[in-house]
């Protein structure tokens, strides 16, 4: 059982962010401390904020670790891609030549660094980085090359 001792302005404190801190799991994390604070078991805070025990637990071993401010830090999983290492690159072949297609873009991708993903994570991640595939246009029949030229240069 781990046992804490809090300062009535740590209770001050506790009080006043479990409603007023911006984000939603540090006010539940106050909460949780705060009851803690007025003398409730584990199980009855678990209970009251709709957390298991083993969090009401984690909050607790957070709270002697470093605090009301460890309380506050916020840790979301975001995995991040293996082509983010490879952005400069992908982007500078395609400013040159323009993937006229997802799947052009996946084969070019692939070739380049190796990783093969699929055409909407390639999409997702041209996007991203801020590429756009290119429109394709379709070009006046090749009776009138003249016309074709013209065509090409304008547009």
């Amino acid at each position: 059982m781990i046992k804490i001792e809090f300062t009535e302005k740590e209770k001050e404190i506790l009080n006043y962010e479990r409603y007023h801190h911006p984000h939603p799991r540090v006010q539940r994390k106050m909460e949780a401390l705060w009851l803690k604070s007025q003398g409730e078991s584990r199980k009855r805070i678990a209970k009251l904020t709709g957390v298991s025990v083993n969090i009401v637990t984690q909050y607790i071993k957070e709270y002697k670790a470093g605090g009301i401010e460890k309380l506050k830090e916020i840790h979301f999983y975001k995995p991040q891609s293996q082509l983010n290492e490879y952005i400069i690159t992908i982007e500078n072949y395609f400013q040159e030549h323009p993937p006229a297609t997802v799947k052009e873009a996946m084969a070019k991708i692939k070739e380049l660094t190796g990783i093969k993903r699929s055409e909407v994570q390639i999409w997702k991640f041209i996007k991203r980085i801020g590429l756009k595939c290119r429109k394709v246009g379709m070009i006046p029949s090749k009776v009138d090359i003249e016309k074709q030229e013209n065509f090409k240069k304008k547009s």
